[in-house]
């Protein structure tokens, strides 16, 4: 019986009592909570933990500005959030991040964690909650529903830094091979057939700008994501918090998370409607789909070595094949791809459970969160290996490139303005059938001098637009 009290402590809440491990952080809300969702096998992000300690240092502060906290526990709940903003104590976060009850179990699991910290700083022993408790000191002013949204578009417009500067050196990358390769001409495709001349520099610069149109987008999330509705406390109007309290309260985490926060205009609102999440996501999917497509042509590009288009070569990573030697596979590209996929599921998540809000909340925020978390994380991981382990070690098979513009039958198309479509189009079809050359046809139906003709197959004129230069 003596070793059991070391061993644990006794903590009740509305639903009964329970032992609780003596050492640990979390309290009896927590470890019912972690009986009750182990769903993933995962923890909640980092980036979340985080926000969320900023989020209740903030209030620790306004609410002893405003004469609503004691001074020494406001201070000892400031150190233990800065003691978690620094990285600790995340052991003691031990929930799994898809859970029911929109997000109340991760709320007190900080408010536990917090509330115990700051007990000891104070000379307590943990649980005794007369000194710090969970709900009437950390928590006071707030609630899950105004905490937790707020918390997790804060960890989002973190973990979006990050991958907008991942998407700036993927784009500065391609900038970079499209000067490399500007001289480089190749044979354009449509429909995966021979088409008119293009130069691969024109392809990676194309790729490079469809990139920084993402980036502007992710500066429309960053925008949405700012707007808040801390100080709204239980669905909006809220109820239970000093009034001072509801007009500083984001200031004030602003000032701690060194983020751009705003207060939404509308609190009732903001805490019943996550459509700028929707937008959040769409804008993810939108850039994982660029990327993937473009993944999509550096496998044809450099499909091959010998019986594929071989333009382009990828960095040899790995071995391609457990029975096949020397195969070496686009694996890049491919988890790309794959990270795609996941980010377009995540997408179609989080939408349906947006939607599936009810009244004055939507109780569905942690599978959101998760999802939209894992987006952004993965996209970041996805870039920075594309543009690190790829990209930037692409090289050209030049000659081959220019042996296949020379053979093609696509370039008749340059003939189109001085022959007209119709005999353009017999030049083609015979040239299909005999094999001989466009070149060769035309000069031996003297359709053109040989001078014109070099004239109109200057491949890189046949990549700028003009007739006749």
């Amino acid at each position: 019986m003596t070793d059991n009290k070391k061993q644990f402590r006794t903590e009740h809440d509305s639903i009964g009592t329970r032992e609780v491990p003596a050492d640990a952080y979390y309290g009896v809300q927590t470890l019912r909570a972690y009986d009750n969702f182990r769903i993933t096998g995962l923890s909640v992000d980092p980036e979340m933990i985080k926000s969320i300690a900023e989020i209740k240092k903030a209030a620790a502060l306004v609410n002893n500005e405003v004469g609503r906290l004691d001074p020494r526990i406001a201070d000892a709940i400031c150190k233990a959030c800065d003691e978690i903003i620094e990285g600790k104590l995340r052991d003691q976060f031990i929930l799994d991040p898809i859970q029911g009850g929109a997000g109340t179990s991760f709320n007190m699991n900080a408010n536990e964690v917090i509330a115990n910290r700051a007990i000891e700083l104070l000379g307590g022993e943990k649980g005794d909650y007369s000194i710090v408790h969970p709900n009437d000191h950390v928590n006071f002013g707030q609630s899950t529903n105004d905490v937790y949204p707020s918390s997790g578009r804060m960890a989002a417009l973190s973990l979006l830094k990050d991958a907008k500067n991942e998407m700036l050196r993927l784009a500065q990358t391609l900038d970079d091979k499209s000067r490399e390769f500007d001289n480089v001409i190749k044979m354009g495709r449509t429909q995966l057939q021979d088409a008119v001349p293009i130069r691969l520099g024109q392809e990676f610069s194309a790729w490079a700008r469809t990139i920084r149109r993402d980036m502007r987008r992710f500066d429309l999330a960053e925008r949405e994501l700012r707007i808040i509705n801390l100080g709204g406390t239980a669905i909006g109007t809220g109820i239970n918090a000093d009034r001072n309290y509801v007009y500083n309260i984001v200031e004030k985490a602003a000032l701690i998370s060194d983020l751009d926060l705003t207060q939404a205009k509308d609190l009732v609102d903001a805490t019943q409607d996550l459509d700028a999440c929707t937008m959040v996501s769409g804008i993810m999917k939108t850039c994982a789909v660029s990327l993937s497509k473009m993944c999509n042509d550096l496998r044809l590009m450099s499909s091959g070595p010998r019986c594929g288009l071989n333009e382009i070569n990828l960095p040899a990573k790995q071995n391609g094949s457990s029975i096949m030697p020397g195969k070496i596979n686009p694996v890049i590209p491919e988890v790309v791809n794959q990270v795609a996929f996941n980010i377009i599921g995540n997408d179609a998540t989080i939408a349906i459970a947006v939607e599936a809000g009810q009244l004055e909340l939507n109780a569905f925020e942690p599978v959101l969160f998760f999802n939209l978390f894992m987006s952004i994380r993965t996209l970041t991981g996805a870039v920075r290996t594309l543009t690190d382990n790829c990209i930037s070690g692409i090289t050209v098979n030049r000659e081959h490139c220019e042996e296949l513009v020379k053979n093609s039958i696509g370039i008749v198309t340059a003939f189109v303005p001085y022959l007209g479509y119709e005999q353009t189009a017999a030049v083609a079809k015979e040239a299909l059938k005999t094999g001989f050359s466009v070149k060769e046809l035309i000069l031996k139906k003297k359709l053109m001098s040989e001078k014109e003709i070099t004239e109109i197959l200057d491949a890189y004129r046949m990549t700028e637009p003009g007739i006749g230069k």
